[in-house]
């Protein structure tokens, strides 16, 4: 096992070609540690997850263009609506990221687990001092 100076170990994912929310499940399941025999839950084991290329992610039926995030600046009548399309034009890593979030308990160990997700756009990354092994996700 490969793992950092903290004893975690981290996995590269590659998003090209995935569907949007299996890759996400599959994701917010390592980030938990549900893929290690010793899990447990109230126990912060999981892995750090590094995707890549999350901008040739796919998503199937018509979500490209049902599909809307919105955000509140706190103001009246300050909610904006984002498209999935347009969000995946400008910022696939976002995408990525609140799909796996959706997915993570709403407690301390979802938020520190979220804080161990890196995405980019494209096929390269910073993290080769962390020695990430390649994680396979299925089609």
């Amino acid at each position: 096992m490969v793992s950092d100076q903290s004893g975690r170990r981290w996995v590269v994912v590659d998003a090209s070609g995935q569907t949007l929310g299996r890759l996400a499940t599959r994701i917010a399941h390592v980030l938990r540690g549900k893929d290690q025999p010793t899990f447990t839950p109230n126990v912060d084991d999981g892995a750090g997850v590094i995707v890549i290329n999350a901008a040739r992610v796919r998503v199937t039926g018509r979500k490209l263009e049902q599909k809307f995030y919105a955000r509140h600046s706190g103001y009246p009548g300050g909610i904006r609506m984002t498209r999935l399309d347009d969000m995946l034009a400008q910022r696939p890593d976002r995408v990525i990221r609140l799909a796996v979030k959706g997915m993570l308990p709403k407690t301390t160990l979802g938020r520190r687990a979220l804080k161990r997700l890196r995405v980019y756009d494209g096929p390269e990354h910073r993290h080769e001092a962390q020695r990430p092994q390649i994680l396979e996700v299925g089609a």
